[in-house]
């Protein structure tokens, strides 16, 4: 297929459905689901999916799904989009608000639903034409948030026998109608951890009788950090910061016990995997040193995202022969966590930063608000990059074409 012909193709199919497109976003954004309770969305989708000709297979949990498109020969090319919603409160004050208390797309989850599923109606339609060289693997993952939602679908076989993987992201501080693409790492490892202290608790009035709780917790709170800043190569970003602490119910009575709970970030996958040794190490010393108990509980979350340099090039390709040179812009790694990062553990793949400010405005809705929302015009943009980038994947994975008919076919 010649690339004009593609590109006239993509126009006719969004010319027919973009509306669509939009009218389903709002219905998701005002029926959110969270991790692992995202029945409704999975029904939604899985009926569009019927309807197109296509036989997805639910996940066992009855979230997310998996629906191959095409035939078996050739390669295998895996497109992954996120289903779950965020346990906050939407604060926007438009037609399609959450209908869901406390409840809310907030990270952006609903435009990759849409996104993926206008991309695999598309590609539907190729394949029914006998256009798709392979078979392209749509992966429409629950629990993100939680995370666990990747890990649940590599359990179920998801991405046995995929050679590449390729995913996106709102990102709110890039303009719609362009797409931010970095080699290597893109995302930051993300863990949690929950650090316990006790001691002997007493009266105010004679600390020196008691473990004084709740100034030794606040040495936790703040010699870790610090040591860690001194003990991990700085390159590596890796940080310590706490979002709940919780000590004592009077002014005048110290404590026998506390609890602080946090996060653990890292750019580094060497820091990453040496950082819950190193922290207790830390915690064991601080603690002794105040003469309290001190026990940690540390949650592997994710890995950093590292996108593989061939796969950044495919998506790179596709966004110029989709949004028109000029598109791509580079972008850095950020300090947010994403479990789209497991599958890169197994499968080469690249992830994508979709651009949904709108230019015009200037404003942005930052990611994680409950006043998040983007410029809508950014569906259409994104079934283009995905669609587009399926099949210069698929292309450029085969052994049939000769590299000038890849060219030719996709240029």
């Amino acid at each position: 297929m010649q690339g004009r012909e593609l590109r006239g193709e993509l126009d006719a199919f969004l010319v027919e459905t973009e509306q669509d497109l939009v009218a389903f976003r709002r219905d998701l954004h005002m029926h959110p689901e969270l991790a692992f309770a995202e029945y409704r969305t999975t029904q939604r989708v899985a009926e569009r999916l019927v309807a197109a000709g296509l036989t997805p297979t639910v996940l066992p949990r009855g979230t997310g799904l998996i629906c191959d498109v095409g035939s078996g020969d050739g390669p295998t090319i895996a497109l992954r989009a996120d289903i779950d919603a965020l346990p906050l409160q939407d604060e926007k004050g438009v037609s399609y608000r959450s209908t869901v208390p406390g409840a809310c797309h907030a990270c952006g989850h609903d435009v990759h639903t849409t996104i993926l599923l206008g991309a695999s109606l598309f590609l539907a339609q190729q394949a029914a034409a006998g256009l798709l060289p392979g078979r392209v693997r749509l992966i429409f993952q629950p629990a993100e948030e939680l995370p666990g939602g990747a890990l649940e679908v590599m359990a179920q076989g998801g991405i046995s026998g995929v050679d590449r993987i390729f995913g996106l992201h709102c990102d709110p501080r890039v303009d719609v109608g362009q797409l931010g693409l970095k080699s290597g790492p893109i995302t930051s490892a993300c863990d949690k951890v929950v650090i316990r202290v006790s001691g002997p608790g007493g009266h105010t009035a004679r600390p020196h009788l008691t473990a004084d709780l709740v100034f030794a917790l606040a040495k936790v709170l703040t010699e870790l950090p610090a040591a860690l800043s001194r003990r991990i190569d700085p390159r590596s970003s890796l940080s310590l910061v706490w979002g709940r602490v919780e000590a004592g119910t009077a002014a005048n009575a110290i404590p026998d016990g506390g609890v602080a709970e946090g996060t653990v970030r890292c750019l580094d996958e060497d820091a990453w995997h040496a950082a819950p040794d190193l922290i207790k190490t830390l915690l064991e010393s601080v603690a002794g040193a105040y003469g309290i108990e001190a026990t940690m509980e540390y949650t592997r979350g994710v890995p950093p995202v590292v996108n593989d340099e061939g796969c950044v090039q495919m998506l790179s390709e596709a966004a110029e022969r989709a949004l028109g040179a000029g598109a791509v812009v580079s972008t850095h790694q950020s300090l947010g966590g994403e479990d789209f990062a497991w599958y890169l553990e197994s499968i080469p793949g690249a992830f994508a930063r979709l651009g949904t400010r709108s230019p015009e405005s200037g404003v942005t809705y930052d990611i994680h608000q409950g006043t998040f929302d983007i410029d809508e015009r950014a569906i259409a943009m994104g079934v283009r990059v995905m669609a587009t980038t399926a099949l210069t994947a698929l292309f450029e994975s085969t052994h049939v074409p000769a590299a000038d008919e890849i060219t030719s076919a996709l240029a």
